[in-house]
């Protein structure tokens, strides 16, 4: 029976020293929200996400995707994804980037829309 005791004692002295997690911790990151929920963007093809040139996520037609990423610049790139549909493979397509700076704790969402040079992200309202 006091061997018990101890060990409870002993367990509540262990898990006294781990810390725990709050709200404050999720701060060190910045969200960024990549939307298609607008039909700026006539095709029914899938568009990759590159973040850093790195496929990150996908996103198609009224969808949209995000990412918890740390503070600091980062590059997003858009292409169209070769997929099922006819008419999907990207062919020559500008190849630049986006550059965006994320700040700790902020949410920045973006649209992606049909520009000059093709696929581009414009900055959007949170709506809420």
């Amino acid at each position: 029976m006091i061997r018990a005791a101890f060990g409870l004692v002993g367990l509540l002295g262990a898990l006294a020293v781990v810390p725990t997690a709050g709200a404050e911790g999720n701060s060190d990151y910045s969200v960024l929200i990549i939307s298609r929920e607008r039909l700026e963007v006539a095709t029914t093809c899938e568009i990759g996400v590159y973040l850093n040139d790195q496929l990150s996520g996908r996103v198609f037609q009224e969808q949209s995707t995000s990412f918890n990423l740390p503070p600091g610049p980062v590059d997003v790139r858009l292409r169209l994804l070769p997929g099922q549909a006819p008419g999907c493979l990207p062919g020559v397509e500008d190849q630049r980037s986006t550059r965006l700076t994320l700040q700790a704790g902020q949410i920045n969402k973006y649209r992606i829309a049909m520009g000059q040079y093709g696929l581009e992200l414009k900055r959007a309202s949170l709506g809420y």
